[in-house]
């Protein structure tokens, strides 16, 4: 939300922001934000009922799939124009989620209607070209590039070795591999930047309170973007040890990008585009599993030149990735013309 709203701002379009959250963390420059708190599934429900009835916009900008169908509605009675942006395959991520039967079977009802009328909106944006829907009526590949107006300047690596994570926290993102890797590669610290999902919070407590590796453990919870990065600035690695699910099997993780773009080299399960990726660039290392990325994490203590190397490489592939433009800035101006139309 952040990279996609920096982008109207810098096109000089006014902006609204309605959502969950702090409404402190909102993004800079904005017209207007109007923000309730996270809370449960019925909240949430009203939420996505209501919230598109409420925004002033020209244009209706959606990002969660639960939205699309009333921002639909909002669209057609109130003759508005309807962007949506899909960032992730979401069928194949509710398969990843631990929930029951029927509570899986209610989100791939949602994903499919939101995916059916994603393709009728005025402008939809995809995160890449496997995210459905694969044909729409004003189509637009908008890759996971950084927003470098979020990052901070690469800093040189502290002394002592330290690794951060920033994102969603849940096992499938990796949180049991990273902490079983901090265990097994002493004299390092992590810093771990996200919420952590529900289910998965009692085995952290537990983790908390019975490892001896706890203390090197920094959780910082949800914080906005370009907090968030000041927070890998000094670090040595970034760790993105995802699960082969079937929503990341074909995903390239936004976070690879960003901790070029800072800097920091990757360590990578191996997902068949992080590998292809990771072996162009030479930005990171691709690991199988905790105990592969706690050797490499005592590979650079003992041996800090070796990740000098590796650094250099993810500086320059950041900046050829710079080269080409913000597909941000594309993004807003498809929006723009919207607003003209």
């Amino acid at each position: 939300m952040h990279r996609l709203v920096n982008a109207l701002v810098r096109r000089g379009l006014a902006v609204e922001v309605v959502g969950l959250g702090d409404p402190a963390s909102a993004p800079p420059g904005v017209a207007a934000v109007r923000a309730h708190p996270r809370q449960g599934r019925a909240r949430r429900l009203r939420d996505a009922l209501t919230m598109p009835w409420t925004a002033q916009g020209r244009v209706l900008v959606v990002l969660a799939p639960e939205m699309v169908p009333s921002a639909w509605l909002a669209r057609s009675l109130r003759r508005r124009r309807l962007a949506v942006d899909v960032y992730e395959d979401y069928a194949k991520l509710a398969h990843d989620r631990p929930l029951g039967p029927a509570q899986r079977a209610a989100a791939v009802a949602v994903v499919r209607l939101a995916t059916s009328l994603s393709a009728r909106a005025d402008l939809t944006s995809v995160a890449d070209a496997h995210v459905p829907p694969a044909r729409a009526r004003r189509r637009l590949v908008v890759r996971n590039l950084p927003d470098l107006t979020t990052l901070p300047a690469p800093a040189a690596p502290e002394p002592q070795p330290r690794a951060v994570y920033i994102g969603d926290v849940r096992r499938s993102r990796g949180l049991v591999t990273m902490l079983t890797a901090l265990e097994l590669a002493p004299g390092w610290a992590l810093d771990v930047v996200g919420p952590v999902a529900a289910a998965d919070q009692p085995w952290l407590d537990e983790w908390r309170a019975t490892s001896a590796a706890a203390p090197r453990l920094r959780l910082h919870g949800r914080l906005p973007p370009a907090q968030a990065w000041q927070v890998a600035s000094g670090a040595w690695v970034g760790l993105s040890l995802l699960d082969q699910t079937p929503a990341f099997r074909e995903a390239v993780p936004s976070k690879l990008y960003e901790y070029a773009a800072v800097g920091l080299p990757s360590l990578a399960t191996p997902l068949p585009r992080v590998v292809e990726l990771l072996r162009e660039s030479g930005a990171g290392v691709v690991v199988d599993d905790a105990t592969a990325a706690a050797t490499e994490m005592r590979a650079f203590a003992a041996d800090p030149t070796r990740l000098g190397g590796l650094r250099e490489r993810a500086l320059a592939w950041a900046a050829s990735l710079a080269a080409g433009g913000s597909p941000y800035d594309d993004w807003a101006a498809h929006v723009a013309r919207l607003v003209e139309e």
